[in-house]
């Protein structure tokens, strides 16, 4: 890992430092580029609220081998996490490796490990269309997300996706404050409950809704047939001065878990931190800047990786805290928990 930082610092010079701790100081403000916007009061967030939560040590048990395989829409994953969809590689990322091999290795590299990577989309086309294309080469085993645009690139959109063989799709509403694709011309809306509800009828598909920060908003995404919930800020690059998505998450999962699926992003660094969104009530997380860093310094091997090592991590911390299976993660792991 540590040569593919390296590499990664080089290919990124200028969009991201590689930080050892990533937590948005030293990219504040810089979007495009891999920051959170303006100081990055909503990244820091993401970060410090999970970093605020600790563990129960827990060592007179027999759990010695965790179970960390889960079922997610459908998919059997080996572990509880998807790589969050991030495209632009040429203006967040400097452009060193290609927008192709980029996602290439985010897909293959996640399915040769037994999970699965989601794709962005954007602005050229194509990020999206690439993204598709990809996904298809790899028997859809991939999870394209698309912007909330206004309808009429929106249906055309679905309908590419459509012929992608992926089963499941996401939106990731959240994006609906973007400047970058505001500054191009191309707005992103908010939705209404019945303009959601009609998407994913046209959809036909497992849908991925990204972007709830809110009971209210869960219960609607509920309420318009979504399939699953992200609790996500969209790594701070929307709105200044929102809680970190750990902040949020259990009274969203108090609220809706059973009747959707609850997924969570945001300062995701280590298996730690998987594993304490778990306890806080989702029941699988994304991780989005550490998979960039991980495809950009080393392609499909640097992401299988990363992948080995959040695998490593998570196993250890349930080791520590008696946790046998993901499945059956409890907030009394955590101490004050919620």
């Amino acid at each position: 890992m540590k040569d593919i930082y390296e590499t990664a610092r080089k290919y990124m010079k200028g969009y991201c430092r590689v930080c050892k701790v990533c937590d948005g100081f030293a990219c504040a403000g810089e979007v495009p580029g891999m920051g959170g916007l303006g100081t990055a009061s909503s990244f820091k967030a993401n970060v410090t609220a999970l970093k605020e939560i600790r563990f129960n040590m827990r060592l007179i048990h027999d759990v010695t081998e965790p179970d960390t395989s889960v079922s997610i829409l459908g998919k059997r994953l080996s572990l509880p996490v998807l790589a969050a969809p991030i495209g632009g590689v040429s203006f967040n990322m400097g452009g060193a490796v290609s927008e192709e091999d980029y996602i290439r290795s985010i897909i293959f590299g996640c399915r040769e490990k037994g999970i699965m990577g989601c794709t962005g989309d954007g602005v050229p086309d194509f990020i999206h269309e690439t993204a598709l294309n990809v996904i298809r080469q790899a028997d859809g085993h991939g999870i394209p997300f698309i912007k909330p645009w206004a309808d009429r690139e929106l249906f055309e959109k679905i309908e590419k996706v459509k012929q992608s063989k992926s089963e499941i799709m996401g939106m990731d509403i959240d994006a609906a404050g973007l400047i970058t694709l505001k500054k191009m011309g191309r707005p992103v809306t908010p939705k209404t409950v019945d303009m959601l509800a009609r998407i994913i009828r046209q959809a036909g598909k497992k849908f991925i809704l990204k972007g709830v920060m809110t009971v209210e908003d869960a219960r609607l995404a509920v309420d318009a047939g979504a399939h699953a919930v992200v609790v996500s800020n969209h790594g701070g690059r929307v709105l200044e001065d929102t809680p970190g998505a750990a902040a949020v998450l259990p009274d969203i999962s108090a609220a809706v878990k059973g009747r959707i699926t609850i997924l969570a992003d945001g300062g995701v660094r280590t298996g730690g931190d998987v594993l304490k969104l778990l306890a806080l009530g989702a029941d699988a997380v994304m991780i989005g800047r550490p998979f960039s860093v991980a495809a950009v310094g080393g392609l499909q091997k640097g992401v299988e990786l990363y992948i080995d090592k959040i695998r490593m991590e998570l196993e250890q911390a349930m080791v520590l805290t008696g946790v046998p299976s993901v499945n059956a993660v409890s907030g009394a792991i955590l101490h004050h928990h919620p």
